[in-house]
């Protein structure tokens, strides 16, 4: 149906949506008028969620490129055992640039077979290694499993750098929604390592767990990701008496921002987080960090994960492809 010609999906669609003066892409539009006949999340149990993001999410990915070498490992560091899915590009030389990832899904759903499709493209079109990371979920390991999981496999990637094949002087970290929040924790949590992230990639990143954005009002219903689904991921992330400004549960409140690595911050225009992932561009850049950010007007958040069937969600994809490239994927000069 998403390949349809423009004027049969407006059949189905409808008129174009509008919100704060965005217009939904018509591809999209079209499937969240298909997504209107199944239950949201929310109202699944935990399993059963998880399930279905891993069954759905490679309908919409895109197709990737063939790779060198993809192979799970174990990462040890800080008492912690992680699973991570290692992505090798054709011809990588022993000493590569590489991305350290983090899954969206609200620090409750989301895997590596459900972001294996992405990672695979970002390995294969920068190129990079892409580690993908399998940090504990909630409920069974609330806040801050997750994030004691992401400080602790950046920093074991860069221990074992010899042994991965990269080079520890072009090491970044990425990753969307919730993922991008982690990443955006590790990459503060580590500015004082002997060795820290050469950049940060944040795609729609969760920045504020107060809910309290204006975007949370205008787009909160109705664009995939709604703000009933975000208060289900915090109660099932967030134990009771938990300071939501804690920044590492949301680094937009972080007293100082200063000495971060440079990062490309990407938001869609009908996402209820869009405005916390502006804010925490404009904080960035007001601590002196270098930042680009870009606004998708046109798209939803999950982006991330449609570029294989929504032509407008493959631009992203590519220009993440770009900034990376330029970010980590060239020596630097000594």
């Amino acid at each position: 149906m998403l390949a349809l010609p423009d004027f049969a999906r407006r059949r189905i669609a409808g008129p174009p949506i509008e919100r704060d003066g965005n217009v939904l892409d018509g591809q999209l539009q079209t499937l969240l008028r298909l997504l209107r006949l199944t239950k949201p999340m929310n109202e699944w149990p935990v399993a059963a969620a998880r399930k279905l993001v891993d069954a759905s999410s490679p309908i919409l990915s895109p197709s990737p490129p063939a790779l060198g070498s993809v192979r799970d490992v174990r990462l040890h560091a800080g008492g912690a055992s992680l699973r991570a899915r290692v992505y090798r590009p054709l011809g990588a030389t022993d000493s590569i640039g590489a991305l350290v990832y983090f899954h969206g899904g609200g620090w409750v759903v989301g895997s590596l077979d459900s972001y294996d499709a992405p990672c695979r493209v970002i390995a294969g079109e920068t190129p990079c290694v892409v580690i993908a990371i399998d940090y504990r979920l909630a409920p069974e390991h609330p806040f801050p499993a997750a994030v004691d999981d992401a400080i602790a496999a950046f920093r074991a990637v860069v221990a074992l750098a010899a042994e991965l094949g990269v080079d520890p002087a072009r090491i970044a970290v990425g990753g969307d929604s919730a993922g991008g929040c982690l990443a955006a924790v590790v990459a503060r949590e580590t500015r004082n390592d002997a060795i820290r992230p050469a950049f940060q990639l944040l795609v729609y990143p969760v920045t504020d767990a107060t809910m309290s954005t204006a975007s949370y009002r205008s787009c909160g219903e109705g664009f995939f990701l709604e703000r009933a689904t975000m208060a289900w991921f915090f109660s099932h992330y967030v134990p009771t008496g938990t300071r939501l400004e804690d920044p590492r549960l949301s680094p937009l409140h972080a007293v100082d921002h200063g000495g971060q690595p440079p990062a490309f911050l990407l938001t869609a225009g009908f996402d209820p987080l869009r405005d916390e992932g502006v804010a925490y561009a404009h904080a960035l850049l007001a601590a002196g960090v270098a930042v680009e950010h870009r606004s998708y007007d046109s798209l939803i958040h999950g982006f991330f994960n449609m570029g294989g069937a929504v032509k407008a969600a493959r631009e992203p994809l590519d220009d993440i492809v770009a900034s990376l490239g330029a970010a980590i994927g060239a020596k630097r000069p000594v």
